[in-house]
């Protein structure tokens, strides 16, 4: 079994996307790896990170000239190396993680820590592992990706290797292997027969428009653009619920032909669906555009490494720069103009250029590389064989387990009001040694007073989303099931919220196959969850002391009418215990009720059934063999748990250094 480290950090979304891209390409390309990726920065710093962060992020878009002088200082790599000793918390945490986790290689999206290994390793024993550097920028590339040694870099293209090689990296340690997209833009070109067409003069003209920075200034461009004919216009805000509800508002006339999103997992089927986009030269979306084959048009560049990635869109003809926001409705026009004559320029340059399968090429590199040198050459040391396990069912379906299951049928992620992706959280309770977890994200009633306003914020899952939603969870079925076996749910939370607790509810609906329209009436709504032989929980029904929102009473306050129609109640929500329900002799569940990391320190359930999903929910039917308790651990919940790279399923939590320090402290 292959054990890979890769080390990200949150300054900029590529080296979180790459970071994540080249974790999911190792796993579809090879069973016998097990893959961590780490953010050390959060992990060590913690709110001083996320601090730091803001702060960075605040520059970039406020002040941009000052942040361009911030990086031609960090363009020295002697400025690095001289902070190098205040990361003394990252460096012993390294440290301890390359000790207890022996990886076979370790993968840098990030070049900050390659001066830390590089200083681990300063006086003493050779590394006995391959460290591996993945380039995110183009062109514009700062010293400090190879200022400190690597065994190999990987870049995106020709160009920025030929900078590379001019800065005084050797070229065989370059490799052009392109950038570490989602392995689904090379299903989605698979899926595609054949090349797509030049729009015609009456067809319809996909653009895609993501909106970064001056937001302003956005209405006018978007009703500028939709003054050409046949133009299709999908628009993500990403979380600025204010600027989604305006632009909805804004965009009503034209309804037909426009979508607004607030933040969205379905980036690559936009990309692969559109004819252009518009967006800003950041990395990784530059490289996605190219990946899915994309023309783009880019409307806003931050000084230093994103003026390389915009100065690749014009050198390799894939599309334009507009140097002013008036220029964005002439680029579109002129790109559709003479039957597309500009466009499938761009488009058949892009096509030579798209490398769709990039984390499968860049994955197959890094299983190479795990491979021991040759003891001669003084490389790399010969590891002890590792003892194999056997590989995980390839169904669902197991023994009678020996212990019960740790379950949380009520989670949030941030397609509603939560803190983490899908994946983050499947990570997080993974990790944690949990059985069983349903994704429950809010949506809200689309024709009561709250639900409309409700709709307009990013609080609720839109109904235009409830698809993507759903198609995200059974992706990450697979993968948490195989990482830490662990059965995942898609469910949904049904707010009918009133305007006042009696007249207000929250439904569960858990694992559900497909969309459940939240308009209908209470009773055919449970009865759409139950058809989809899913189960129907009512969710805080009684008053609660630490609920931030209104108490929802509906449901208890007609269970004469609906206790029979119900599978279960929730007789304990968060830090909540309703005793009521219990003197009822209700059927009962305890949920997290899960938004932030701080939340898993609440009441859950303990089922004693076969861990397979129609045996978790007929034990809940039931209500035999089980029982609920309030969850504790030893980490703090937010924080990252140190890796041990274990086969599935994970049956304790992975905090062997954490653990040791904490046992430690108590001797």
């Amino acid at each position: 079994m292959n054990k890979v480290l890769v080390l990200s950090a949150g300054f900029g979304n590529g080296h979180n996307a790459a970071a994540f891209n080249i974790r999911d390409g190792l796993e579809a390309v090879s069973e016998d790896v097990r893959v961590e990726v780490l953010d050390l920065f959060k992990l060590c710093y913690g709110k001083k990170n996320d601090l730091v962060k803001k702060l960075f992020l605040g520059i970039v878009q406020y002040a941009p000239k000052v942040w361009e002088g911030m990086y031609s200082v960090l363009d020295r790599t002697s400025v690095v190396e001289k902070h190098l000793g205040r990361l003394t918390k990252l460096r012993q945490t390294l440290h301890d993680l390359l000790k207890t986790t022996e990886p076979d290689a370790v993968v840098c999206t990030y070049p900050a820590y390659n001066y830390v290994i590089a200083d681990i390793y300063r006086n003493h024993r050779e590394r006995p592992f391959a460290l591996i550097t993945v380039v995110t920028d183009s062109i514009t590339v700062n010293s400090v990706w190879h200022g400190a040694p690597a065994d190999a870099y990987i870049v995106a293209n020709d160009p920025t290797a030929e900078v590379m090689r001019r800065a005084g990296v050797p070229a065989e340690k370059l490799h052009v292997l392109g950038f570490p997209v989602s392995p689904r833009f090379q299903m989605l070109a698979e899926q595609r027969n054949g090349d797509a067409e030049s729009p015609k003069a009456d067809d319809a003209k996909r653009v895609f428009y993501i909106i970064h920075h001056g937001k302003k200034k956005a209405g006018r461009i978007i009703e500028e653009l939709l003054e050409i004919p046949e133009l299709r216009l999908t628009i993500t805000c990403g979380t600025d619920a204010e600027l989604k509800g305006r632009l909805i508002e804004r965009t009503r006339r034209w309804e037909d032909r426009v979508e607004v999103l607030g933040w969205t997992n379905r980036m690559p089927d936009f990309l692969a669906s559109s004819h252009l986009v518009i967006t800003k030269a950041g990395g990784a979306i530059v490289q996605e555009a190219i990946a899915a084959g994309c023309p783009l048009l880019v409307n806003q560049i931050i000084p230093g490494q994103e003026e390389g990635n915009a100065r690749l869109v014009e050198l390799l003809g894939i599309g334009a720069v507009a140097k002013e926001d008036a220029d964005l409705t002439k680029l579109v026009r002129d790109a559709f103009a003479a039957h597309g004559r500009q466009w499938r320029a761009w488009r058949k340059a892009i096509q030579q250029h798209s490398r769709p399968d990039a984390s499968l090429r860049i994955a197959e590199f890094i299983l190479q590389e795990c491979q021991p040198g040759d003891p001669d050459d003084g490389e790399r040391l010969v590891r002890l064989p590792t003892l194999e396990k056997p590989a995980p069912p390839a169904s669902f379906h197991v023994a009678r387990p020996t212990k019960p299951l740790l379950c949380d049928f009520h989670t949030h992620t941030n397609y509603s009001d939560g803190k983490l992706t899908v994946a983050e959280l499947v990570d997080f309770y993974g990790r944690r040694g949990f059985d069983c977890l349903c994704i429950t994200d809010h949506i809200a009633e689309r024709k009561r007073l709250v639900g409309k306003l409700a709709n307009l914020s990013n609080l609720t899952l839109p109904w235009n989303q409830v698809a993507e939603y759903l198609d995200v969870i059974e992706q990450e079925k697979k993968r948490a099931w195989r990482r830490y076996g662990m059965v995942l749910m898609a469910g949904l939370e049904f707010n009918k919220d009133g305007l006042s607790k009696k007249s207000s509810t929250h439904l569960l609906g858990i694992d559900l196959k497909g969309p459940i329209s939240p308009d209908l009436g209470m009773k055919k709504l449970i009865a759409a969850i139950h058809l989809q032989g899913g189960l129907a929980v009512a969710s805080h029904p009684h008053e609660g002391k630490s609920l931030w929102g209104r108490d929802t009473l509906f449901l208890w306050e007609n269970q004469d009418e609906f206790a029979p129609l119900l599978d279960a109640w929730e007789i304990a929500n968060r830090d909540d215990l309703y005793n009521p329900v219990g003197l009822k002799r209700l059927p009962f569940l305890a949920n997290s009720d899960f938004h932030k990391p701080s939340h898993i320190y609440s009441w859950k359930t303990m089922l004693n059934c076969e861990k397979h999903p129609e045996a978790i929910k007929q034990c809940i039917r039931d209500n035999r063999n089980i029982s609920i308790l309030l969850y504790r651990d030893a980490l703090n919940a937010a924080d990252a748990p140190m890796p041990v790279f274990i086969e599935p399923p994970a049956e304790q939590m992975l905090l062997p250094l954490r653990r040791e320090k904490l046992r430690a402290a108590q001797a």
